[in-house]
């Protein structure tokens, strides 16, 4: 007893769960199973070994014999013995199949099945005790098999393609029985495997899924044939379904053929491929992917296949196409029961998410590409791969969470050779798959993160790879469309619309040629990218521009992975390039924009503390270099322009908050370039950078200059001279650091609107403006001062300088009458005199009757007027001056909102003229091309250019009306 219990212990310790169990199983076996103890510890499930090897050897005792003497035999005995208790009971009846572990079998497994029936090729069986013999045959394949894959002597795919090969042999030697019972003299029958069998990737157990095809020998009656056909595949499922003392082999499911279980067992293939033609469903097309001739006539089968092929590859033209497969996977998913969280087939990250990305992918491009082609799932994925549907990165991932996922299914199913797709949670099973797998140390533990690392991986790459937009857009693509052959992509050009076809057929080959990976992807994208840039304004600068943006950025490994994985950034960039030669012009020197394009939160307008801080960084990183510390900064604006430009032609911002984002910008711009310049001289003054004109207003454009003065005061101790040179060296700094030559639109400085305009200096001291505008201001100054605000620099000396200019821009009293004639006077000669020579007046949009500078004189006057008394009215922004004018009963309602209409149209028209043409301009183009392409901008519809012009004239009219009653008194 105390030896049984001194053994028990060491057992437990060498891993075995039940150790007295074992001890006892030990003592009643003898010496010859002790001796192998040492070799049984390293098996996936030691005491399930013994159980079985106990038996084993009860039944036959040369067995262990033939262990101790073959090191082979034995490691694959073990480890099937670890892992299968079905299989041990199948050794335990039939014994002399351990002899089948020792070395190679016959490659030809149909012949070995065939002979066990007592038939050969296409003859009826023989054998008195056919079923058990076809069982027993099988079993002792399957066998050698799981030993071969259980140590590692096969590969996941080699098992796979066996275990299917064996079972076409095993539906061939099916038929042989079932010809014993039916005499199929005037039929020819083939069995075509579909699911896992037919693609050669089948589990250990699993439903067996076919389709039979018949036709009747020649001079055969077509209805008697497809009787005997019916009868002869009824036998031929019962000989594999049936149960017997060998039990059975799988279930042979015919639910795919056509109208599924309510339809004929067996069709001619002309009633297939009728059926197909007319009435098959998306998922049947799916289903045929797999489709593959495994027993009977193969010579019919492989006719079936090949008629077939031709409608699953063209599947994917058909209505909805993509959306059918993406609803049925969430019918799939919806009918999962609770166990989802632990179904390895059809539950979220399961095999089936894998299987499904990879079927629609293979489905919509495959069309075109015969090389995806497959019907397995890891190869089809590796085609994808190569050919650059698929990111390397993603086809990786999916190909190792599929191979993980089914080594787990296989080891599941291996265990009591019944079909289950389920992950256990009893802790034993969960110990017997981790230390199957080669995990030792803490096989539940490992076993179970790495599951659920994989399923996580699968579920987000299955998410973005089956529900990518992209696909729905290939699959609607006419042939002649999606192959982009000269003669019908330049029909397909002029048709959509482009003016100089030969030239987009020219960048489509530069893009498309060789055999890279990027052309490949390329290839890919060009075909739906040249639909969604028909849809812009500009077809042909669309295309120009991708060349231009891929020609830079094509080796740059994200970009291309980009358009193709994120088809919202691909649909988006589509739109940009089309519409916007300045927004592409900023791409191509700003590539990491792109990236913005994903999402609408990529594009909201970052806050100006945000901004700061970012460029305040930038400089930091080039301490005491300051051209590369501008450089940086100059970087980060122009990313920024990107993102407002991209915004605005998307419609996710209005103008005023365009305006309000590009004067935050230029601030931000201002500041660092002002702490870099500072930096190189003594601090002997306080600096401030005063906005003014629409930077002032918040209402910049995207072609605005920096409207700015400069404004200094000497620290206590530091003569004024001194100070002065320091502070006209930092603004000069200021201004050679913004423009030096760069890839960025630059940020021009505009000092003119300081006092004495060119001819005064260009920075003063705070003293010397007071003095100033005390003795010489005049009307229009005090008016340009309206827009004065602190932009860069020293905030208080940015507070001094607007107090003090508020005594001028919003006089105590009121502005007396004799000021007002002189501002009206003003505003009337400049009306006269400004407009450039041959423009339109009713077209410019900054000086014509009702443009922006009528509605920004209304409210400057009124602002003059009255905000010494009212101070909801001092506001350097036009809109919020009409509003509080309004709120203060100085402006009717009516009249303000006429007045905010032309304001906001004509600045909208004057940011579009920049974003469409990449310059700058003040006027509607009298161009009926440039206009249409304005017109599209701002939303009307290709054949909205009149009415655009129409819509322009109507509002400044009316806004031109107010002006005359409010402004000038009429």
């Amino acid at each position: 007893m105390p030896r049984i219990e001194s053994t028990a212990a060491r057992l437990a310790r060498l891993g075995f769960a039940d150790g007295a169990r074992a001890a006892q199983l030990v003592r009643q076996a003898g010496a010859e199973v002790e001796e192998l103890m040492e070799f049984l510890v390293d098996v996936a499930d030691p005491d399930e070994a013994l159980v079985s090897l106990t038996r084993l050897a009860e039944r036959d005792p040369a067995v262990l014999d033939v262990l101790r003497r073959d090191e082979g035999l034995r490691t694959r005995l073990l480890a099937v013995l670890g892992v299968s208790a079905a299989l041990g009971d199948h050794l335990v009846r039939h014994p002399g199949q351990v002899a089948l572990l020792a070395g190679p079998l016959p490659a030809d497994a149909r012949a070995e099945l065939l002979k066990a029936v007592g038939a050969g090729p296409g003859e009826a069986a023989t054998a008195e005790r056919p079923l058990e013999a076809l069982r027993v045959a099988y079993r002792g394949r399957l066998l050698h098999l799981a030993a071969r894959d259980l140590t590692g002597e096969a590969t996941l795919a080699e098992v796979m393609a066996e275990l299917s090969d064996l079972a076409g042999a095993a539906l061939e030697a099916a038929l042989a029985i079932a010809r014993a019972e039916v005499d199929d003299g005037d039929v020819r029958l083939a069995v075509i495997g579909m699911g896992k069998c037919g693609a050669r990737e089948l589990n250990y157990i699993s439903d067996v899924d076919v389709i039979f095809v018949a036709e009747p020998r020649e001079g055969a009656d077509e209805t008697k044939a497809l009787r005997t056909a019916t009868r002869l595949a009824q036998a031929m499922m019962r000989a594999c379904s049936a149960t017997t003392s060998e039990g059975s082999l799988w279930e042979v499911d015919a639910g795919l053929r056509p109208e599924g279980r309510s339809g004929p067992l067996v069709r001619t293939l002309g009633s297939h491929l009728a059926y197909y033609r007319r009435w098959a469903k998306t998922w049947e097309f799916q289903a045929l992917l797999k489709a593959r001739p495994v027993a009977g006539d193969l010579e019919l089968g492989s006719a079936y296949v090949e008629a077939v092929n031709d409608l699953v590859w063209t599947a994917a033209k058909r209505e909805h196409f993509v959306e059918d497969v993406q609803a049925m996977r969430r019918r799939v998913e919806a009918h999962v029961r609770a166990e989802g969280d632990r179904q390895l087939k059809l539950g979220p990250g399961g095999l089936r998410d894998i299987e499904f990305a990879v079927q629609l992918l293979q489905l919509v491009h495959g069309r075109l590409d015969p090389l995806l082609r497959r019907r397995a799932t890891l190869p089809a994925l590796a085609a994808l791969s190569r050919g650059g549907y698929v990111g390397r990165d993603d086809s990786r991932g999916l190909a190792e969470a599929y191979s993980y996922l089914r080594q787990i299914e296989h080891l599941l199913q291996l265990h009591r050779l019944r079909r289950t797709h389920i992950v256990p949670s009893d802790e034993s099973d969960l110990r017997r798959l981790g230390r199957a797998l080669g995990m030792q140390t803490d096989p539940v533990g490992e076993f179970t993160a790495r599951w659920r690392r994989h399923a996580m991986e699968a579920r987000r790459l299955h998410e973005k790879l089956f529900y990518r937009p992209l696909l729905q857009a290939v699959s609607r693509l006419q042939e002649s469309e999606a192959r982009l052959s000269t003669t019908a992509a330049k029909a397909r050009l002029e048709a959509l619309g482009y003016v100089d076809p030969g030239g987009a057929l020219h960048h489509i080959a530069a893009l498309t040629a060789g055999v890279s990976r990027r052309a490949a992807i390329q290839r890919t994208l060009l075909p739906v990218m040249l639909g969604w840039f028909a849809d812009t304004p500009d077809p042909d600068a669309a295309l120009l521009g991708f060349r231009q943006v891929s020609d830079k950025l094509g080796s740059t490994p994200w970009y291309l992975r980009l358009l193709r994985d994120e088809t919202a950034v691909a649909s988006r960039m589509s739109r940009v390039l089309g519409t916007s030669r300045y927004a592409t012009g900023l791409i191509m020197n700003a590539p990491e924009a792109v990236a913005m394009l994903g999402s609408d939160a990529e594009l909201a307008v970052r806050s100006r503390e945000s901004l700061a801080g970012e460029a305040s960084a930038a400089v930091s990183r080039h301490q005491g270099d300051a051209e590369p510390a501008v450089a940086a900064v100059r970087a980060l604006r122009r990313k920024e322009l990107f993102r407002t430009a991209v915004a605005d032609i998307f419609g996710l911002v209005d103008i005023e908050a365009v305006g309000g984002a590009l004067s935050s910008l230029t601030d931000v711009t201002l500041q660092a370039t002002l702490d870099v310049a500072l930096a190189k001289v003594p601090r002997v003054t306080r600096f401030a950078v005063i906005a003014m004109g629409r930077l002032g207003g918040m209402e910049s454009s995207y072609a605005s200059d920096a409207d700015v003065m400069f404004v200094h005061s000497p620290l206590p101790g530091v003569g004024e001279r001194e100070a002065t040179d320091a502070a006209f060296a930092v603004a000069n700094e200021v201004r050679r650091l913004l423009s030096l030559p760069a890839p960025d639109p630059p940020l021009i400085i505009d000092p003119d609107l300081r006092p004495e305009g060119r001819q005064g200096p260009l920075v003063r001291t705070l003293a010397s403006y007071r003095a100033y505008y005390a003795r010489w201001s005049s009307p229009w100054e005090s008016q340009a001062l309206l827009r004065a605000r602190f932009s860069a620099g020293d905030a208080e000396l940015g507070r001094e300088f607007t107090a003090m200019v508020d005594e001028l821009r919003y006089p105590q009293g009121g502005l007396p009458d004799d000021a007002v004639r002189e501002i009206r006077r003003l505003k009337a000669r400049m009306e006269a005199e400004r407009l450039p020579r041959g423009a339109d007046p009713g077209l410019h949009t900054k000086l014509g009757p009702g443009g922006l500078s009528d509605v920004e004189w209304v409210a400057q006057l009124l602002q003059l007027r009255y905000a010494g008394t009212l101070g909801s009215l001092r506001t350097t922004r036009t809109l919020e001056a009409l509003r509080a004018a309004v709120t203060e009963g100085l402006l009717a309602p009516a009249d303000e909102a006429v007045l905010v209409e032309a304001w906001r149209f004509a600045s909208r028209i004057r940011d579009a003229i920049m974003l469409v043409k990449g310059r700058p301009g003040d006027s509607v183009p009298r161009d009926s091309g440039e206009r249409k392409l304005i017109a599209q901008t701002l939303g009307y519809p290709p054949d909205g250019s009149e009415d655009f012009l129409d819509d322009y004239r109507r509002v400044t009219r009316r806004a031109r009306q107010v002006m005359d009653r409010v402004f000038y008194g009429a």
